[in-house]
């Protein structure tokens, strides 16, 4: 059976969505960062009803900045939260806000699986002898008065992405395909979304309102952001990145533990993570990225074991399993570095020191 995108957000409210809610330990969170912004700020704001208006059109435009999921009768809807945001977030109380994303998700998981299922067909219907317009920039949109709408300002989005790829000389054969993994991956990494993600977007909306520079870090971020500053890890020394469902090893950290013990090689594909010699192994396809990282990393001397697909394979069954001992990393590639240059002046020679300074840390 075909359902038209409007059609697929009319079933929603018999769709089994999984509901994303808040902790405990989040309700305190969000306690205690008010108190430090309140008091410790030097922007001097108090979270008031006027603060909470500010921190509700945020929140949503953090979700919806373009206007392509929520329409106006959801944020119409959402106005009974816009001088009780600060109430409520001061209790720990933070069900208006995982409201408002569990909607947005809805809408958003039912826009992409409608558009993946449709699209070959609605791009083999795209004519474009017509003359049409598709304003790009998303300050000029209003929010979509209803689904039937809303559908139309998907359709010239979707026109206006194929055209593109027509003018980068993509062939007409291959952009449905192009445009299929593009939206298969980006609802993947939809259905991943967690708790703590939520609180992430929710907290930044309102310290974003202090100073642009004033951010809220996840636990996971956080350690990720010492991780920077410090340019040292304890881990196996493996820069991964996503490959459709799959954890692959883009680059191994010189002098790093698995650069060291010599078996683990770019482009391999990390399937299963397991803890010490003999713990149980963990498949980790389809997982997301921060979560197998999260997995690998440990305390130093400790020993993990990768299950991969290694990257010079001739079958795609061949699995392989290497042991690696986790040990401190240093992350040099990202430390100042310096050199000097002869640089010719006239019959002379001028010396010039250059220092790199890739990122910032604290030494």
């Amino acid at each position: 059976m075909r359902f038209t995108t409007g059609a697929l957000l009319a079933l929603i409210s018999w769709q089994s969505w999984a509901v994303i809610e808040y902790s405990e330990p989040q309700s305190e969170t969000i306690i205690e960062m008010i108190e430090q912004l309140e008091n410790r700020h030097y922007a001097k704001l108090n979270y008031d009803d006027k603060l909470s208006s500010q921190h509700l059109d945020n929140y949503i435009d953090s979700l919806d900045s373009g206007k392509m999921f929520f329409t106006a009768a959801d944020t119409a809807e959402f106005e009974k939260y816009r001088t009780v945001l600060d109430d409520a977030s001061q209790k720990g109380d933070l069900k208006a806000g995982y409201q408002i994303f569990n909607r947005f998700q809805t809408r958003l998981e039912a826009r992409l699986e409608g558009l993946i299922e449709n699209l070959p067909a609605d791009i083999e219907a795209m004519d474009f002898s017509i003359k049409e317009s598709y304003p790009l920039d998303t300050d000029d949109r209003d929010w979509a008065a209803n689904n039937a709408e809303l559908d139309e300002r998907w359709r010239k989005h979707i026109k206006n992405q194929v055209l593109s790829l027509k003018l980068a000389e993509k062939a007409d054969d291959e952009i449905p395909t192009t445009l299929s993994k593009r939206y298969t991956n980006q609802l993947s990494r939809v259905k991943q979304y967690n708790s703590q993600d939520v609180f992430q977007i929710y907290a930044n909306a309102l310290t974003e309102l202090y100073d642009h520079h004033t951010n809220y870090l996840s636990p996971r971020r956080s350690e990720n952001f010492n991780i920077n500053m410090s340019l040292s890890l304890e881990g196996i020394g493996a820069v991964l990145q996503l490959e459709d469902e799959y954890t692959r090893v883009a680059r191994l950290v010189a002098k790093g533990p698995a650069d060291k013990q010599g078996m683990l090689k770019p482009s391999d594909k990390i399937i299963a993570v397991g803890q010490g010699t003999d713990g149980e192994m963990e498949d980790v396809i389809g997982w997301r990225l921060d979560e197998v990282v999260q997995l690998i990393r440990g305390p130093k001397d400790t020993t993990v074991r990768l299950e991969i697909i290694p990257a010079k394979s001739k079958s795609p069954d061949e699995r392989k399993i290497i042991t690696i001992v986790r040990n401190k990393v240093k992350l040099e590639e990202q430390s100042a570095q310096k050199k000097i240059l002869d640089i010719p002046a006239g019959e002379d020679t001028r010396k010039v020191g250059v220092i790199d300074i890739p990122a910032f840390y604290i030494d």
